[in-house]
């Protein structure tokens, strides 16, 4: 848990949107999106819980890995220049059944869930592997991510 309280440490101190986050700036900026749509938040921390179905942050890497995006989730994971993606290159890393099945639970098209997550998850995994890599156990689970991330909103 001492990561994401870093994270949540760096987010409260870095709202001015300074830090570079992939396209979408700062991690207080994207903390704004999800904070104007509790869905996505709920969403989000349900894929990279170690809890998760897709095998936490972990699993999720992999599959972008599989997706033939290594390069770009590997930028994302590292250190330097958060390599973007798009829309259709998350629904092939996570699969159209996944990206339906949050269109669903957002209320918005396919097509604008994917969009949505490819603004995200560049940034919030960059910032929740400050040190280059993935936490040797993961992120804990969905909820204690859920709650930790409630609590910073609250405080915005």
């Amino acid at each position: 848990m001492g990561l994401l309280d870093s994270v949540l440490g760096a987010v409260m101190n870095g709202q001015n949107g300074q830090q570079a986050a992939g396209a979408g700036g700062g991690l207080g900026g994207l903390i704004g999106m999800v904070a104007s749509n509790p869905q996505l938040l709920q969403a989000v921390t349900g894929m990279l819980g170690n809890d998760s179905e897709h095998g936490g942050l972990a699993g999720i890497v992999q599959k972008f890995q599989q997706a033939g995006l290594g390069d770009a989730v590997s930028s994302w994971v590292g250190s330097g220049q958060n390599q973007p993606v798009s829309g259709e290159q998350v629904t092939n890393a996570l699969g159209s059944d996944t990206i339906s099945g949050l269109a669903q639970k957002l209320g918005v098209s396919p097509g604008d869930a994917a969009s949505q997550l490819s603004s995200i998850l560049p940034g919030l995994i960059d910032h929740l592997t400050p040190q280059g890599q993935a936490p040797e156990g993961g992120l804990g689970n969905s909820g204690d991510l859920m709650g930790m991330l409630g609590g910073l909103l609250q405080k915005r």
